[in-house]
């Protein structure tokens, strides 16, 4: 044979072998590991390499191949987009379909609502509790300078800034994920009010503060523009704002009875001991307490009292206030009445 035909022979027979290898791959790739099968969880973990998850694909008998799964993966691009979070695969997918599902980031999701006025702490025990977050290692970012900074929040942590609202979530996100789409929400939310703030005198963060404030000062809607011009007012005039909520948040356990002994304690968040506002808000406040501030009743108010109902008498002196507490004081010691 000559050298020219062994050269063809060969050239024809590599090529052969490349076939027959495409369409082993192509089969392998299409053929599920199983005909018969359940679906199953599997959760992809933040920053977790691919060959770890194909190892598990395969020890967990979703894949064949692990080899040839990562090896097409690779090929395409895909092993640095695989999606952390919760998946549901069957070993009746092929591998192709998981591939896919995992690069696409098809996630199952658990829904969250976070009600407006939860705190940080609340917030972080409620998404524990869906197993979703490390409770601890959540609040330990949420209050990091870094991360702090890193979504352009200039106070202490990002209390405040975590918007009340209904989310899904996976299982195997980070909680820097979860975080991330919070703000950003918040943001998202918020940012086309902010036209307003030029008008109000206020900066965002005191906005945010005193959204919180009022947020925990009232649970009518009606109401919160009247409450922020009360605080609004109160700070224009250099008086201490004297919110209970502030004081409550600034002690280091609450058994949920107010003392008088509280109201006197120094610390950071007690507003009838400082003057202005507190370092940061006390919670997480949601749309319409936020507007509130930023388009506030115009009134002279400077007090207001519960009138034990869920609403409150507003007063614009001191004299009046005195009176209306002597009011609602007195028909609240006749017997246990809702108070906001």
């Amino acid at each position: 044979m000559s050298r020219k035909k062994l050269l063809l022979s060969i050239a024809a027979s590599f090529f052969v072998l490349v076939i027959l290898l495409a369409v082993g791959l192509g089969l392998c790739l299409v053929t599920p590991r199983e005909k018969t099968g359940k679906e199953e969880v599997f959760i992809v973990r933040e920053g977790l390499p691919l060959r770890e998850i194909t190892t598990e694909l395969q020890d967990r008998r979703l894949i064949k191949n692990k080899t040839l799964f990562m090896f097409w993966a690779r090929l395409m691009g895909y092993s640095r987009q695989i999606k952390a979070g919760e998946y549901a695969l069957s070993p009746t997918m092929s591998p192709m379909e998981i591939l896919e599902k995992l690069r696409k980031g098809m996630i199952m999701t658990h829904p969250v609502t976070i009600p407006e006025g939860f705190n940080m702490e609340q917030i972080a025990l409620l998404l524990e509790e869906k197993g979703l977050v490390d409770k601890e290692a959540f609040l330990g970012l949420a209050k990091d300078p870094t991360t702090v900074r890193r979504f352009g929040v200039s106070g202490p942590s990002l209390e405040g800034y975590l918007y009340p609202d209904t989310y899904h979530f996976g299982r195997g996100v980070s909680s820097m994920s979860i975080l991330e789409t919070m703000v950003n929400h918040f943001w998202e939310v918020v940012l086309p009010y902010t036209k307003g703030l030029e008008k109000a005198g206020v900066e965002m963060e005191e906005v945010v503060i005193l959204a919180s404030i009022v947020e925990k000062e009232t649970g009518l809607a009606e109401e919160r523009p009247t409450i922020a011009s009360v605080f609004l007012n109160r700070l224009k005039r250099g008086m201490r704002l004297a919110s209970d909520p502030t004081v409550i948040y600034g002690l280091d356990a609450f058994d949920g009875n107010l003392r008088k002994a509280d109201l006197s304690k120094k610390t950071p968040y007690n507003t009838y001991v400082i003057r202005g506002l507190p370092p940061g808000p006390i919670a997480n406040p949601g749309l319409e307490s936020i507007k509130a501030v930023i388009f506030p009743e115009e009134t002279d108010y400077l007090y207001f009292v519960s009138k034990n109902d869920g609403s409150h008498h507003f007063s614009k002196t001191l004299s009046e206030h005195n009176r209306a507490v002597e009011t609602y004081q007195k028909k609240k010691r006749k017997g246990p009445q809702k108070t906001s």
